[in-house]
């Protein structure tokens, strides 16, 4: 397989954990407000929840896979009424290749086919994937700010 991109079951799940640390390592140089402080859920803990959520059929995960390694994911969450796309990463030295778009159609069209027409995403401040998700019509819905004591 040179590059594939397939849904994953739970089982699954801890091959996302590079995807994660590389995620953390550009949230930590880039991020406004997360610079220093991310991921504030230690890996294990997300990648359990993720697990549980795939398991309990609440969320569905796709994966950009080389031979040796997960190069990109996207986990999506639904069963209510909005949709929520909570993850989609491609590797740094994997970007500019299509891999994001692939990973967003998939989104959509799962989406799409659950019946689900409002889907929201939180991009943190700083992180450029932002145009990616304006280019496929996601419109700034409001201002989340955070106290964090």
């Amino acid at each position: 397989m040179e590059n594939g991109m397939r849904e994953i079951g739970p089982e699954e799940v801890p091959k996302l954990r590079g995807c994660l640390e590389e995620l953390a390592r550009h949230h930590n140089s880039v991020s406004i407000n997360f610079k220093g402080c991310y991921p504030k859920q230690p890996f294990g803990e997300t990648l359990a929840r993720f697990s549980s959520d795939v398991d309990a059929g609440r969320s569905s995960i796709a994966v950009i896979e080389t031979e040796d390694r997960v190069i990109g994911f996207c986990k999506i969450n639904y069963g209510n009424a909005v949709g929520d796309l909570e993850y989609l990463i491609v590797s740094e030295d994997h970007r500019g290749k299509g891999y994001g778009a692939q990973l967003m159609e998939w989104a959509l069209n799962r989406f799409e086919g659950l019946g689900i027409r409002d889907i929201d995403v939180k991009v943190a401040d700083g992180n450029n994937a932002l145009t990616l998700y304006e280019r496929y019509g996601f419109k700034m819905n409001a201002h989340l700010l955070r106290l964090s004591r």
